[in-house]
């Protein structure tokens, strides 16, 4: 019997009357033969509502207390979904992250999938048809609740269709991957197809179809990923190896990331020990870091980079500590910021991308502060007011 893996975003189960769409869809795809694994997020904007509830109690939460709590959006959504499909005579079983058997470590709220138990699908298969599995969570050595993080339910449908071995379908509202956000620049087009490396590339630089980890889950294990539009005849876009594609364009797409901050730190001379103790306690924190700069000169050191703005509390603490052992320190948090980006895995083998970029935003009268570059990527920090100015000049230039 073929199996799926099938993924239902936030804004497709928004609503009751939704679920029961999807339930139809899904009682047809049993009807021609197929056993489901389905994973669902949280109804709409139900986890930010609770955050909001959390932070009317305390700006500090424990973490293990808030973990239990934002997952109980899932378990909302695979019961309303399981308790409409057994109407249906589709015989379905909700499974939280712990039933599921998704054992994960680290952080309460920043988990990683260390492992899935299959044996349990195997068994479950001999009885249902459609096992609902509540994305974002798991449970670790302890037998306590954890999340995934941000995108965590993209990542556990990934993980699944690996454990699985078979590609996995996402489904969003939106109708595939784009060069650039259609939001921004109406023109955007939809790629048919679109590699592992380039796909990380464009999560990690803010594109925000799916996170970075949950992609570098379906490369390590050669999932292809189809991501379209929820219940449409739309055709989507298919993120797969590279060797399985035809063409490389120098540019496949133009990535904004809004929901970034600049840091700086700034220290009377320069000191081995400040910069070493920042960065253990940035990795203590699991806080990933991107385009660091430093500069070394008679006013001492200055140390720049920039992070997800979702980090903020935590970078505060840090700095708090920091600054226990090191009164001189000096920071700044800014977030007037956007990184722009240009990504495609042709720019491995064609040259000029960087010399078009440059002129583009120059010729515009876009100041830029920082730079980075990969091997099919480049970034630039520009302010915030001139950010999507420079997204539109970018797609027209590499006709995206």
């Amino acid at each position: 019997m073929e199996r799926s893996i099938l993924k239902f975003g936030g804004t497709s189960v928004s609503s009751l009357g939704k679920i029961k769409e999807i339930a139809n869809y899904l009682k047809k795809r049993v009807e021609q033969g197929e056993q489901l694994v389905v994973v669902v997020s949280a109804m709409g904007k139900t986890t930010d509502q609770l955050l909001q509830q959390v932070s009317s109690i305390t700006s500090t939460p424990n973490e293990q207390d808030l973990a239990v709590l934002l997952t109980t959006g899932e378990q909302q959504t695979i019961s309303y979904l399981s308790i409409v499909l057994n109407d249906m005579a589709v015989k379905s079983k909700p499974l939280t992250g712990y039933q599921a058997g998704i054992e994960t470590v680290g952080h309460h709220l920043k988990s990683k999938i260390s492992r899935i138990n299959n044996t349990l699908f195997e068994q479950l298969f001999e009885t249902y048809n459609v096992l609902i599995v509540a994305g974002f969570q798991g449970f670790n050595t302890n037998n306590e609740i954890t999340t995934l993080g941000r995108g965590g339910s993209d990542t556990t449908a990934i993980a699944l269709a690996a454990a699985h071995e078979c590609p996995c379908e996402i489904y969003t509202d939106v109708a595939g991957v784009y060069s650039t956000d259609p939001r921004i620049y109406p023109q955007a087009k939809r790629l048919d197809s679109v590699s592992y490396e380039e796909m990380m590339e464009m999560s990690a630089l803010g594109a925000g179809v799916l996170v970075t980890r949950s992609v570098e889950i379906a490369k390590n294990y050669n999932i292809p990923i189809y991501l379209g539009k929820t219940l449409s005849d739309a055709k989507g876009t298919w993120i797969m190896s590279q060797t399985e594609m035809l063409e490389k364009k120098a540019v496949t797409g133009v990535a904004l990331d809004k929901d970034m901050i600049h840091v700086t730190l700034n220290y009377p001379h320069y000191d081995t020990s400040l910069m070493d103790a920042a960065f253990i306690n940035l990795e203590q924190e699991e806080i990933n870091v991107d385009m660091i700069s430093q500069i070394v000169n008679n006013e001492g050191l200055q140390l720049s980079f920039t992070m997800k703005d979702t980090e903020e509390r935590q970078l505060h603490t840090i700095f708090f500590r920091l600054k226990q052992d090191y009164p001189s320190l000096y920071y700044k948090i800014e977030n007037h910021f956007v990184k722009v980006s240009v990504i495609g895995s042709g720019m491995r083998d064609m040259t000029g991308v960087a010399s078009k970029v440059f002129r583009t935003l120059i010729e515009a009268d876009i100041p830029f502060y920082q730079v980075t570059t990969s091997e099919i990527s480049i970034s630039y920090v520009v302010d915030a007011r001139n950010s999507e100015k420079a997204a539109h000049l970018l797609c027209e230039r590499f006709e995206l």
